[in-house]
């Protein structure tokens, strides 16, 4: 199989530090790949939440994956989260592939889906409907002990379908 070449970051800096101009173009690529396409997680259409908005015009998916903080409507922008911000349709596109780590877990009533990749330190959530997934979140995993977890929830989710 060959070698995942992720895309390259969206930076800020090539925006001459222009923030509104830089968000403006991340959603652009946000809007092209979840809102104006549906990219497909194993034969199934990958949909993205859009309300509530955001501002009354974000669409929630985009602001989830874009900022950061506990309380949902007082999260701050994330740079890195933003420079990220085609891994995510690369990342369900490519799958299965031997440098993703894919597993399924259950939170509260719903079945997700994991999809890790160790080197990019990159995590992506869908969460499973009836005939679709949806697009849950994507982040940057930096914490060792974050992706220790992760990687002792793949090992016994591999178990179980071993066993």
């Amino acid at each position: 199989m060959l070698e995942l070449e992720f895309p390259e970051l969206v930076e800020l800096n090539n925006f001459g530090g222009d923030f509104p101009s830089y968000l403006e173009y991340v959603y652009s690529l946000f809007a092209a790949d979840f809102i104006h396409s549906k990219p497909k997680f194993m034969g199934r259409v990958v949909s993205a939440q859009k309300f509530p908005l955001v501002d009354g015009v974000l669409h929630r998916t985009f602001y989830h994956i874009t900022h950061e903080g506990e309380t949902e409507d007082e999260r701050n922008p994330d740079i890195r989260r933003m420079e990220r911000i085609r891994f995510p349709k690369f990342i369900i596109e490519k799958s299965p592939h031997e440098e993703l780590m894919i597993w399924k877990n259950t939170r509260k009533r719903d079945t997700r889906v994991l999809i890790f990749n160790e080197a990019e330190q990159y995590l992506c959530v869908l969460t499973k409907r009836r005939d679709y997934y949806l697009f849950w979140t994507a982040y940057l995993v930096e914490q060792e002990h974050r992706k220790r977890k992760l990687r002792k929830e793949y090992e016994a989710y591999k178990k179980t379908k071993t066993a």
